[in-house]
């Protein structure tokens, strides 16, 4: 992707929003902002006045103004002043939906819109979620929209603070987005989407993704801070076919720092259409219990042309995994081609890296040692042309054979699990403590340093089933056992 391209879609959407200086002031429209006064009547009454008269901004004072579900339209904007907050209802039955999810700003089908200034939008999810909570235990939310074994209501009945659907045109700017009650923010099939300079504080319930962006194109997500109980950017597809279907396409993530309780920037975990065309670089990660960085094809799907570089993260569970693999019915395994992971220095935690959150994502039900990262395909589709350059992956040790122990005698006894939830810790124990790969094709090692602080008995790297592997640099820190890199039914090339 040419940067110039970036620059272009910056620019489109800064003159569409300047040319609608238009200023509406909800307090005009009857808004009270002493955070008690229900003033979603009000806000939507101000958005359709600016709509009916040709576009312009409306304008939040100084105050907090609650407010259940509303509706944004083409050429409106939001403006949060510095002193202003919207606080989402507590009352589930203040949210409604237009085609999808329940959420407190909502858009469909619109064109030019957007959410800027320096205020807040607090979504006060932990109060709404437990009252929705209650409303499985007095009999008004049906089984089927329960999560039983977590005794909690499933994301799709909890409300998201932002839902834009079908439209383009969209610049989120500077504001501050804080405590949601389920995903906190989402942008599904939607396009020329411009995020600068915002914060995202949410470690408030259960899957408070900081943000998802599904089946979008042309997406740029800049300097900004995402603290999130789930994924901190998380990307997916929901495409069932490739031709002429939705898919992730021109996606530049940069200078962003991120917290997560779960991965700190994401693809496919729904991967049924597919990414292509996407750059992640400049990211700051820390306190994150999974994976820095998570790329999965499933399903049909395909993941491709994936940049990634200038990656620091300290305190993590996991520097990267790489993932294919076939959910049920899908009449094939996702595809994986061209990926590139450079300038990558990252430390591995000892102990539980999100301990000090409020909502940590689910502990892990079986004993292991720590978790290498991974590459894997499966045996009838690999995962091809892979490139690792000036890499630096820092463990902690300490890995021991009476705690969990997968010798290399036992390699063949690495589940494949095509089906299986992709997560780093989706096999269990795995026989390397730096990388594994299997089942790849064109994997390129490019000044690779791997380093071990304390002892542990597996060595450090495993390839099994892997074609042309090429090594310029790998540098092997702290482990000096004769067979550290193990080659297994795979070719290196000289």
């Amino acid at each position: 992707m040419k940067k110039a391209f970036f620059f272009i879609i910056i620019n489109l959407i800064s003159i569409t929003f300047y040319a609608q200086n238009k200023k509406y002031n909800i307090s005009d429209f009857g808004a009270i902002g002493n955070g008690k006064y229900l003033n979603t009547n009000a806000i939507q009454k101000t958005i359709d006045k600016a709509y009916n008269e040709g576009g312009g901004i409306v304008v939040f004072p100084k105050g907090e103004f609650l407010s259940g579900s509303i509706k944004l339209k083409s050429k409106v904007s939001i403006y949060l002043s510095e002193t202003a907050t919207l606080l989402g209802s507590t009352n589930p039955k203040d949210y409604h939906k237009i085609n999808r999810w329940l959420a407190l700003i909502l858009a469909d089908s619109a064109t030019n819109i957007g959410i800027t200034g320096p205020g807040v939008i607090d979504g006060q999810g932990d109060i709404l979620a437990l009252k929705i909570d209650s409303l499985f235990y007095a009999g008004e939310i049906d089984s089927a929209n329960y999560e039983i074994k977590e005794k909690r209501p499933k994301v799709t009945i909890r409300p998201q603070i932002i839902e834009f659907v079908n439209s383009k045109n969209i610049k989120i700017e500077g504001i501050t987005i804080k405590n949601g009650a389920s995903w906190v923010q989402s942008y599904y099939r939607s396009s020329n989407i411009f995020i600068d300079k915002i914060r995202v504080e949410s470690d408030t319930y259960w899957n408070n993704d900081g943000i998802d962006i599904i089946d979008c194109k042309n997406v740029i997500i800049s300097n900004s801070y995402f603290n999130a109980s789930d994924d901190g950017i998380c990307i997916k597809s929901y495409g069932r076919e490739w031709h002429g279907s939705p898919y992730c396409d021109s996606i530049l993530i940069e200078n962003c720092t991120i917290r997560s309780s779960a991965s700190a920037v994401k693809l496919g975990t729904a991967s049924f259409g597919g990414f292509k065309n996407i750059t992640i670089r400049n990211i700051k990660i820390y306190d994150t219990f999974r994976s820095a960085i998570a790329l999965e094809s499933y399903g049909n799907g395909f993941l491709e042309n994936i940049n990634i570089e200038n990656i620091e993260a300290r305190n993590t569970g996991n520097a990267f995994f790489i993932r294919i693999g076939q959910v049920r019915k899908e009449s094939r395994p996702g595809i994986l081609n061209d990926i590139s992971i450079s300038n990558m220095n990252v430390e591995i935690a000892e102990e539980i890296p999100d301990k000090s959150y409020k909502i940590r994502g689910p502990s892990l039900p079986f004993f292991h040692n720590t978790f290498p990262s991974s590459i894997t395909g499966l045996p009838n589709q690999n995962v091809n042309n892979i490139s690792l350059k000036n890499i630096i992956i820092s463990y902690p040790g300490k890995g021991y054979k009476a705690y969990a122990n997968l010798p290399i005698s036992r390699l063949d006894d690495v589940p494949e699990y095509p089906e299986k939830y992709p997560e780093f810790s989706m096999f269990g124990e795995l026989p390397a403590w730096g990388i594994y790969l299997r089942h790849a094709d064109g994997i390129e090692f490019n000044n690779v340093k791997l380093i071990l602080k304390d002892f542990d008995y597996r060595p450090s790297i495993v390839f099994d089933d892997v074609k042309n592997i090429k090594v310029n640099s790998i540098t092997i820190e702290g482990d000096d056992k004769k067979e550290s890199i193990i080659y297994k039914d795979s070719q290196l090339n000289e």
